[in-house]
């Protein structure tokens, strides 16, 4: 059920942030209902309104209608301190990612655990005072437990593994994935990490599903495309939006 929010800005309160990428940001505005405008310090945070299973939640589009925001260009800490004024402590994301293995192909869900940010944004809200985050979980833990159970009641595999953050927009050169592997990471975008650090800051329980779009540069056959990506979200687009409803109706708020 759609709520209802058609103020200029909105004093709802909410329960649950739900942050859609590449071909899930769209499917998630279909669901919604009235456009919501959050003023924030950084700018306005727009998004609408959607209630799961009793709760409020607020849909964000990561890169805007139509995808026109590139990654380097997000405004992360609008939606950061937008979701905290009003009153969401948990956010939901899912991300379009590029796989460093080669047993996780196209289609493959899996739930970050770590991040290496390698992106040089050095996006924080804190620039006018000395404040150092502890990052020892990198990731929200209700969050994680609630996508996790999601997956099991729907019987869908669940992979978890280390999100390489890359700046882009462009892709990854072979000798870049070669290094990203040899660092650890099993999985490459260009926006969780960067979401991660200013949700934290903003004391928001950050989960990110990632799905596997395509094997990353070198490790797959075929040189890379966006038109790849949209493909395989548009396979695996309802999946995702399915396990990320239902793990809303299961987060502890």
């Amino acid at each position: 059920m759609a709520l209802r929010c058609t103020v200029a800005f909105s004093r709802v309160k909410f329960d649950v942030g739900l942050i859609g990428g590449t071909g899930i940001g769209e499917i998630l505005l279909r669901l919604a209902g009235g456009p919501v405008h959050v003023p924030t310090p950084f700018g306005l945070l727009r998004g609408r309104a959607l209630e799961v299973k009793a709760r409020r939640v607020l849909i964000v589009s990561r890169h805007s209608s139509g995808h026109k925001v590139p990654p380097h260009s997000v405004n992360y800490r609008a939606m950061a301190m937008g979701l905290r004024s009003v009153g969401a402590r948990v956010c939901f994301s899912s991300a379009a990612s590029g796989s460093l293995r080669e047993d996780w192909p196209g289609g493959t869900m899996a739930l970050c655990n770590d991040f290496l940010d390698l992106t040089g944004r050095n996006i924080t809200l804190f620039d006018r005072e000395v404040v150092h985050t502890d990052f020892s979980a990198p990731f929200g833990k209700k969050g994680r437990k609630a996508l996790l159970e999601a997956a099991k009641a729907q019987g869908i595999p669940m992979q978890e593994g280390v999100y390489v953050c890359a700046n882009g927009p462009r892709y990854e050169t072979p000798r870049e994935i070669q290094l990203y592997r040899q660092f650890g990471g099993d999985l490459v975008g260009m926006t969780a990490a960067t979401e991660a650090v200013v949700m934290r800051e903003a004391e928001i329980d950050y989960s990110c599903l990632a799905v596997v779009t395509n094997l990353a540069a070198g490790i797959g056959p075929h040189e890379l495309s966006h038109a790849e990506v949209v493909d395989e979200m548009k396979r695996s687009g309802k999946k995702a939006v399915d396990l990320l409803l239902d793990a809303i109706g299961r987060v502890e708020i």
